[in-house]
């Protein structure tokens, strides 16, 4: 039998043979080498040194021992198909059987073989498993296209780190594992957890995106999976919760990292079982949904101290995504600035003004803790105060300075041989910058606790909320831990 391909490409086809016997991996290796020259066969005679092997150079295809110390053949399986989920993996045992056969395929094997091996199958195995091998590459190829040109509302940036985060979503969006995603607060967690849905299997079912601490801690549970008449004063009728209403799709348990151990223990089981037990119920109704939980925090650290379950860290973290903050992405700042620009003056029914190159670099400088969130915030307060058609440096320093407000914007008025705004207009302007000053120094001397902040200031918690909002200031950005959205969604707005 002829190698599959002949061209220049099949130079770089790699396959990787594992079993604890040397001499009978290198012997089918040279086996497969003799009827396959262009193919690189790497062997390995252990699980780890395969992951290795594969995490260097990656491969198409894997043919693996079922029973090997340390790691056996199904544990590597999974292993594989979690970094590499379009290479092709056969299963080789001298055990075989129907169950144990049927067991690697749904666990994501390609095929299964029993020794001894007849060299033709072994031959048509090989060569089937790198035409698949190629078409999964070539449909995973056409999907990171199609992302790039759907995420551009969602993703913008073309840097690096962006980029490999798009073909991150492409590869873990085509399986069915849980998803932990990791990332500073404000980088676009919630984001991401769409698009994985969107671009996976379950696009046509529901997606629930559950802020979790937003909810109390009492409510929570019963918000997740339900509860039935009479089970507590107050519940007059059946709630089927959020894991019943995703069935077949997708929830978002956004910020997992806060939630109680009490309730740890029940998405444990949850995870572990497919099932959920409503509050009040002796009985418990399956369901089938893929949970994509996500973290600003050191759920590592959490663990250690008791605050977090192991088990449940383990369940959560099948698959894991980080997605880069802004500080190591700074060439998509100017990209992104533009695209939250944009965005600002269509809620706000303006023109949208230029940048000026300087702008761009006092931007592009800015260490931005509070990553898309904070940049949108500064970015809205620009459009704000913005009276013309350029947004220059003088407009920077009015804004978020106001020790050098009266004196840029006279030095501005000067140069430009304009006469003076209006009394009323200029004291606007100062009373406005101000305000954005004193409320800036406000939350973040109280770390984003709105009533702390209004019985500082004097002021109702209503009052200081209307203020927020007229100035476009996000009190999540202020605190340690936010409470609320963690991106923009298609319209550039918080959800």
């Amino acid at each position: 039998m002829k190698s599959p391909q002949t061209s220049e490409e099949a130079i770089a086809i790699r396959m990787v043979i594992v079993d604890d016997e040397q001499d009978f991996a290198q012997g089918l290796a040279r086996l497969i080498t003799g009827n396959f020259p262009r193919i690189r066969v790497a062997v390995c005679t252990s699980g780890k040194q395969a992951l290795q092997e594969m995490a260097e150079r990656p491969a198409q295809l894997m043919i693996t021992d079922l029973r090997m110390p340390e790691m056996g053949g199904m544990h590597l399986l999974a292993e594989t198909l979690k970094h590499h989920p379009d290479i092709s993996v056969v299963v080789l045992s001298a055990y075989g059987t129907v169950e144990t056969a049927v067991q690697a395929l749904h666990n994501g094997a390609y095929d299964f073989l029993t020794k001894p091996i007849e060299p033709e199958h072994l031959f048509r195995v090989v060569e089937k498993g790198l035409e698949r091998s190629r078409l999964l590459r070539e449909n995973s190829r056409l999907q990171q296209v199609v992302i790039r040109q759907d995420t551009r509302e969602e993703l913008v940036g073309e840097g690096p780190a962006i980029q490999r985060l798009r073909s991150t979503i492409t590869t873990v969006a085509r399986s069915e594992y849980t998803v932990l995603i990791r990332g500073e607060s404000g980088t676009g967690k919630e984001v991401t957890a769409r698009l994985i849905h969107r671009f996976g299997p379950r696009a046509a079912k529901p997606f629930l995106a559950v802020d979790c601490p937003s909810i109390p801690e009492n409510l929570l549970e019963s918000e997740l999976f339900g509860y039935v008449k009479g089970a507590f004063t107050g519940a007059d009728r059946d709630h089927r919760g959020l894991f019943v209403a995703a069935d077949g799709g997708t929830i978002h348990l956004d910020e997992i990292g806060d939630i109680s151990p009490p309730i740890q223990a029940k998405l444990l089981r949850c995870l572990q079982h497919g099932e959920v037990r409503p509050i009040g119920s002796s009985q418990t109704c399956h369901v089938d949904v893929r949970v994509i939980a996500s973290t600003n925090r050191d759920l590592e650290a959490a663990m250690k101290s008791g605050l977090f379950r192991e088990d449940l860290f383990y369940r959560l973290n099948v698959l894991s995504i980080t997605i880069p903050p802004i500080r190591d992405r700074i060439e998509d700042i100017p990209l992104l600035a533009r695209h939250l620009l944009n965005c600002a003056c269509r809620e706000a029914g303006i023109s949208e003004p230029e940048m000026t190159p300087d702008v761009m670099q006092w931007l592009s400088n800015r260490p931005w803790p509070g990553n898309v969130r904070e940049l949108q915030n500064v970015i809205r307060r620009l459009s704000v105060f913005c009276n013309g058609e350029l947004i220059d440096m003088d407009l920077v320093r009015r804004v978020f300075n106001t020790s050098h407000m009266p004196q840029a914007q006279a030095t501005d008025e000067h140069r430009s041989g304009q006469p003076p705004a209006s009394y009323k207009d200029a004291k606007a302007t100062v009373v406005n910058a101000f305000t954005l000053n004193y409320v800036e120094q406000l939350l973040t001397a109280t770390g984003g606790n709105v009533s702390e902040a209004a019985r500082i200031a004097g002021l109702s918690r209503v009052a200081l909320q209307k203020i927020f909002a007229r100035l476009g200031i996000d009190v999540a950005s202020y605190r340690g831990h936010s409470t609320q959205a963690d991106a923009l969604n298609t319209n550039g707005k918080h959800r």
